[in-house]
C-alpha cells in the first residue's frame, strides 16, 4: 500500500485527483493537505491536515513537519502557487525521502510565469499570439495599435501565478483597459495579447525522463460559471469533450520540448485556435492535472494512477505511449452540487424529450 499526499485537498483542483487515486486496485492511503477548513471537509482523503497557505511564513515548517511525521511515499502538488513555493526548498522535501514526479525548477518557473513560456514557445518557432508586457499606459496604447484585430480588440490577462483566467479581459476600448489595470494596480504585471478565436483545446500529458508516456486531447465546449467573469473565462470547464488531432499532438509536444529539454511529469498544454485554424499554445499547466482529470479516468484513462506507478515503481502502462486512447466525442458535464455526468450527444438525444 502506498501512502500519498495530495495538496489542496477539498478544492475542485484536487478532488478529481484524489477520486482517481481511490480507483486504484492498490489500496492507497490518501493524505489530504488543505488550507481552507471548509473545503477540506469535502475531501475524500483518508486523513486530512489543515496547513497554512503556501504564502504564509510557516508553510515550509509545517509541510516538512507533516512529511517527517507521516513519511509518505509520494507527494503531489495540485496548485501552481503551492508548487512554486514548495520548490524553493525542494532539496529539503526530497531529503525526507518522499518522491515526486516533477520537472526541474527552471521548467516550473518558466511555466508558472506566462510571459516566460511565451518567449520559449516563440523562440522554438511555434506559432503563438504575440504578447506584450504592459508596464505603463504607453505600452497599452502600443498594444492596441500593434496587437488589435479587425475590431481593434486585444486580450488582457494577469501574468501572476494561478489559473482561472485570472484578470482576463477582451476589450477594444482603451479607457476600459486602462481602468481594468489601474484598479488592480497591475502595471508591469499584465500582458496584452492578440485575441484568438473562442475555439480551445487542451492536451494533458505525462512524461518520464523525456519519454512521452500518455496524453489525451480534450475540447472545451463551455466554461462553468462564465457569467461571473467579464471575459467569460473562468478556468473551470462546464462541458468537456474528448478530442484527438495529430496537429494538436505535434504542436503540444513541440511546446513541451520548448520549455524543457527533458520533459518529466505532468504537462497540460492549453491552446487556442487562430483564424487560420492553427492551435496556438497559450500556456502549460506544469506538474498538475486539470480539474477535469476524473473525466478521463471514468472513461478509462486514469492518469493519476499512471503518475503514481511511474513515480513510485518506474512502471509504465503496458502499451505506451498512450496517445489519445479514448474515443472522440465523450462528454463530461459538470455543475455545482451534483456529480459530473459522463455521456455522449447520442445518449443525451435518447434520454431527453424535446417538446418544441
Amino acid at each position: 500500500m502506498a501512502k500519498i499526499i495530495v495538496t489542496g485537498a477539498g478544492s475542485a483542483q484536487s478532488n478529481g485527483v484524489i477520486n482517481c487515486l481511490l480507483m486504484d486496485n492498490e489500496q492507497n492511503e490518501i493524505i489530504g493537505l488543505g488550507s481552507d477548513r471548509y473545503d477540506l471537509m469535502l475531501s475524500k482523503a483518508h486523513k486530512k491536515y489543515l496547513v497554512p497557505y503556501s504564502t504564509h511564513d510557516n508553510y515550509k515548517e509545517v509541510l516538512l513537519k507533516v512529511l517527517r511525521q507521516e513519511k509518505p511515499d509520494m507527494i503531489h502538488f495540485q496548485h501552481d502557487k503551492e508548487l512554486y513555493s514548495a520548490m524553493r526548498f525542494r532539496k529539503e522535501i526530497e531529503d525526507t525521502g518522499v518522491k515526486m514526479l516533477l520537472p526541474d525548477n527552471d521548467t516550473i518557473d518558466t511555466c508558472v510565469h506566462k510571459y516566460k513560456s511565451y518567449l520559449k514557445f516563440a523562440k522554438a518557432g511555434i506559432k503563438v499570439p504575440r504578447n506584450m508586457i504592459i508596464s505603463a499606459p504607453e505600452d497599452l496604447k502600443r498594444a492596441f495599435k500593434e496587437l488589435g484585430n479587425s475590431t481593434n480588440t486585444i486580450w488582457l490577462r494577469a501574468m501572476s501565478i494561478g489559473g482561472g483566467g485570472l484578470g482576463s479581459l477582451p476589450t477594444n476600448n482603451y479607457e476600459d483597459a486602462f481602468n481594468w489595470i489601474e484598479k488592480r494596480n497591475g502595471w508591469g504585471s499584465f500582458l496584452a495579447a492578440e485575441l484568438l478565436t473562442k475555439r480551445t483545446v487542451t492536451w494533458l500529458s505525462i512524461w518520464k525522463d523525456g519519454e512521452l508516456i500518455a496524453a489525451q486531447g480534450r475540447k472545451r465546449d463551455s466554461w462553468a460559471s462564465s457569467a461571473l467573469s467579464v471575459s467569460g473565462v473562468t478556468g473551470m470547464t462546464k462541458v468537456g469533450v474528448t478530442y484527438s488531432d495529430s496537429q494538436v499532438d505535434e504542436i503540444a509536444k513541440q511546446a513541451c520540448y520548448a520549455v524543457s529539454e527533458i520533459p518529466n511529469g505532468i504537462y497540460g498544454v492549453d491552446m487556442a485556435y487562430d483564424e487560420e485554424g492553427i492551435p496556438n499554445p497559450t500556456e502549460i499547466n506544469i506538474g498538475r492535472f486539470f480539474t477535469t482529470v476524473e473525466f478521463f479516468a471514468q472513461a478509462g484513462l486514469n492518469l493519476p494512477i499512471i503518475m503514481k506507478n511511474l513515480c513510485l515503481y518506474n512502471k509504465k502502462p503496458d502499451h505506451s505511449p498512450l496517445l489519445n486512447p479514448l474515443e472522440d466525442g465523450l462528454l463530461w458535464i459538470r455543475g455545482m452540487d451534483v456529480p459530473p455526468v459522463l455521456t455522449t450527444e447520442r445518449m443525451i438525444d435518447v434520454e431527453l424529450t424535446k417538446i418544441w
